[in-house]
């Protein structure tokens, strides 16, 4: 990753697969809700950790880059699609779908666009078991907070974060991953809806470095293979991996040579963008059910 992709680096989900280790929750208050926050939860353990961005992380790098005044929801999953998923599958997917349009609308100060966001991953959640961390007390606090984008983005990344954690607890291991999988898909989606391909862009280093998150779920998906729609889910990131492999890479400019190699930046041309962004487009769109 180059420097600017890790100065924007911020709210990370660390997933650990162990009986034993332990995580401390922020404190749920008011007065927290006026502050510009960060949010992590860890666990400890001695075996293998993926780390995952929320939809939040990415999206606020965009917003930071250049496009703070965007208010497209033109590529939103449209609230209405939620009656059609009537599979676990697609329910659970479309969560983590429908819970990163709620980050989006929060972090580019849509506030009521985030209310209507907000009820349907509550139905949702009622239904795919992680009702305890959407709390109703929580609209409260978005009505509350309609006109403060970092209020918003606080509390939606938290519904987030809540989410995985009752997921993780409960033992939903195969759920988590559909929820992440939605998540993470639908936040590369949007990327690609807002960026515009220009050469030595940070908004497509970081769209290029997401090759090696993408990596990283698709180990964490093999954790729970035995379920077949994880398995199934997994088998279409590999084909999105495909063209993430077909970014060039060349020699970091800064870089002091180690054994003779140099450190190598991944440098997304413009073919190779228009092919992932298709990609993404295809199977987000599968999986929300749009035409």
């Amino acid at each position: 990753m180059n420097k600017l992709t890790l100065l924007f680096l911020t709210t990370i989900i660390t997933f650990t697969f162990s009986n034993c280790g332990g995580g401390e929750k922020a404190e749920d208050s008011d007065e927290i809700d006026s502050v510009k926050t960060e949010k992590q939860t860890t666990e400890k353990s001695s075996e293998i950790s993926f780390q995952v961005p929320s939809p939040g992380e990415m999206l606020s790098f965009i917003k930071v880059v250049g496009g703070k005044n965007n208010k497209n929801i033109s590529f939103l999953n449209p609230i209405s699609n939620e009656k059609k998923y009537t599979s676990n599958k697609l329910k659970v997917i479309n969560f983590g779908i429908y819970s990163c349009d709620l980050s989006y609308c929060s972090i580019f100060e849509m506030g009521s666009e985030s209310l209507k966001y907000f009820k349907v991953i509550k139905t949702m959640g009622d239904e795919i078991g992680v009702s305890s961390a959407i709390k109703p007390e929580l609209l409260k606090r978005i009505e509350k907070n309609i006109g403060n984008s970092d209020s918003l983005a606080f509390i939606t990344d938290d519904v987030y974060l809540s989410s995985f954690e009752t997921l993780e607890g409960s033992k939903q291991g195969s759920t988590l991953a559909l929820v992440v999988a939605g998540g993470w898909l639908e936040s590369l989606f949007i990327a690609t809806n807002l960026a515009v391909y220009e050469e030595n862009s940070p908004v497509i280093s970081r769209l290029a470095d997401q090759k090696y998150t993408l990596e990283n779920l698709i180990e964490f998906f093999k954790k729970y293979e035995e379920n077949q729609d994880v398995m199934n889910v997994r088998k279409d990131f590999d084909g999105l991996l495909l063209e993430y492999n077909k970014i060039p890479l060349k020699d970091a400019a800064d870089s002091k040579s180690v054994n003779g190699k140099k450190s190598q930046d991944l440098v997304m041309t413009a073919d190779v963008f228009k092919n992932i962004a298709e990609k993404i487009k295809v199977l987000r769109n599968s999986y929300a059910l749009n035409n």
